[in-house]
């Protein structure tokens, strides 16, 4: 969880995915993930603490949790990766696990953007 010890300073990526996009991308994107994730395909797997896929009425999230959010080389890496190999056209965001656990709204505000 985000107050765990090798968490509480890290971050996340977050893919977000509207409801339409369950069928033809939340399962391939996931299983993209934890394919990168077990070959040790990013740089800086050892800033890489875990994956978590959430899925929810109106919008689906897959998210890859980083260690410390300070080492910002590391992090933007981590996310170039991510939206390239799965081709996301789109901008992904990275947010804080701090924010993310005090958010007074639906929307956490997001450190790095790729």
């Amino acid at each position: 969880m985000w107050e765990d010890d090798a968490n509480k300073m890290g971050g996340r990526w977050l893919i977000s995915l509207e409801k339409k996009q369950r069928n033809s991308d939340l399962d391939r994107f996931w299983l993209d993930v934890v394919l990168l994730l077990i070959g040790e395909n990013f740089d800086h797997a050892e800033e890489i603490c875990g994956a978590v896929v959430n899925v929810r009425a109106k919008l689906d999230k897959i998210g890859i949790w980083t260690a410390d959010q300070s080492k910002q080389q590391a992090n933007l890496e981590i996310g170039r990766k991510l939206k390239d190999q799965l081709g996301i056209h789109g901008k992904i965001g990275f947010q804080l696990h701090r924010d993310t656990m005090v958010k007074h709204s639906s929307a956490t505000k997001n450190l790095y953007t790729v």
